[in-house]
């Protein structure tokens, strides 16, 4: 009898799709959590993972006609591991079916080699012929985001299909590296799977990675050399090192240690200061004010779902009223650090309208702040993120022909 044919990436992708669907973990906390790697296999682990569940509704709707009745949910994971890496990673069909009954095998589930076989077998078979028919984008939504979104919902999906790009901003007078292209809002991009330890710019400590749409609130923010800026929920790290790089005195504030860990390298590696403070920022009391505050709150991350696509099977309706509640939370505190005149710029990279501008309205309604519409010369590198009220609100389906962006809103007021 052959040995089973082993293959580390399929293992660990494996391990990454039971931590999200069936442990609620976070992709990249479990990426982080994977015991040592080589650095191709982990690379390799992550993108068939991420693949699995960008397009799951889509694999579950070629899988479903082929089971007679449902398998246990590891089975499950593996049959849609091999299905993936047939129909969107272009695995090689005696490998993605060998590999996934292999893995029946180790895992405990022998009984089922026999289904993992036949069935990916078939879907093989088929190939791309197994994807027609089928509406992708509705399939990999969940129902309750859809409705969300409204009549913008077939178009962030869509975006939602296919990997980001990598993006990076840059300290203000190093050039576009090799490989990047400018963006219209000053971020340089690099194709999907880019690897950013790659880029000379990076390595160098000269740039740091933050997609397009994540950038523009520290720049709305507007902060000038020798101003004292406080970035609050700061990590990773992103926003406090283009506050820095304008000169600004910058207080960052992250009660998470292991996050405030990383706002720390980065910095760090890019050589900028900044002051760094484990604290809540909803409680913190530094008894100074602030010429401005930038507040990129916790969210429900709907609008990173491209980069991040585990967001889409973690989140659920009700994490959103706590959300809300503690960016209600934390703009009452965030206004309480401006000086009169101060500026504050509330950000979240989400995508429901629940944790936009009502969040803005009841800040507003608790009185001390008025709103500073975003002009249309500020955004003229990107006029149609600008809503006729004046706030930012980013989609992924804008820039489609450059890869798009995240989704973001954000809105700038002003201390009384």
């Amino acid at each position: 009898m052959n040995p089973p044919m082993q293959d580390p990436t399929r293992d660990a992708a494996f391990a990454l799709l039971s931590a999200v669907l069936d442990h609620h973990r976070p992709l990249e906390e479990a990426l982080d959590a994977l015991p040592p790697l080589a650095a191709r296999d982990r690379a390799a682990a992550h993108r068939l993972a991420a693949a699995t569940l960008r397009r799951l509704g889509t694999l579950d709707a070629v899988l479903e006609p082929l089971l007679r009745k449902a398998p246990p949910d590891p089975v499950r994971h593996i049959l849609r591991l091999g299905a993936a890496g047939l129909l969107l990673l272009d695995t090689p069909g005696h490998a993605a079916v060998a590999t996934a009954v292999a893995l029946a095998r180790t895992c405990g589930f022998a009984p089922f080699t026999g289904l993992v076989n036949a069935v990916l077998r078939r879907v093989a078979a088929a190939g791309p012929a197994a994807l027609e028919g089928l509406d992708g984008p509705r399939l990999d939504t969940p129902a309750w985001l859809w409705t969300a979104w409204g009549g913008a919902a077939r178009a962030i999906a869509m975006a939602h299909l296919v990997p980001a790009p990598l993006d990076l901003s840059l300290r203000p007078g190093t050039p576009v590296p090799e490989g990047g292209v400018l963006l219209p809002t000053g971020s340089v991009r690099f194709p999907p799977g880019t690897r950013v330890d790659d880029i000379p710019v990076f390595t160098a400590g000269d740039a740091w990675v933050q997609d397009a749409a994540a950038a523009l609130p520290a720049l709305l923010l507007g902060a000038q050399p020798g101003e004292r800026v406080a970035d609050l929920c700061a990590a990773p790290g992103g926003k406090t090192a283009q506050l820095a790089a304008t000169g600004a005195r910058v207080v960052a504030v992250e009660r998470d240690p292991a996050r405030l860990g990383r706002l720390r390298e980065t910095l760090a590696r890019t050589r900028l200061a900044a002051e760094t403070i484990a604290a809540d920022a909803a409680t913190w009391a530094p008894g100074e004010r602030f010429d401005a505050v930038l507040l990129d709150a916790p969210c429900s991350a709907t609008g990173t779902i491209r980069r991040h696509p585990d967001v889409a099977h973690l989140k659920r309706p009700r994490d959103i009223a706590a959300l809300v509640q503690s960016q209600d939370r934390l703009l009452a505190a965030a206004t309480d650090l401006l000086r009169p005149g101060g500026r504050l710029i509330y950000a979240v990279c989400s995508l429901q309208p629940e944790e936009a501008q009502p969040r803005i309205a009841t800040a507003l309604a608790a009185g001390g702040l008025r709103h500073d519409p975003f002009t249309t010369a500020e955004l003229a590198a990107l006029p149609e993120a600008r809503t006729a009220d004046g706030f930012l609100r980013t989609s992924p389906s804008f820039w489609p022909e450059r890869g798009g962006m995240d989704g973001f809103f954000a809105a700038r007021l002003v201390r009384r």
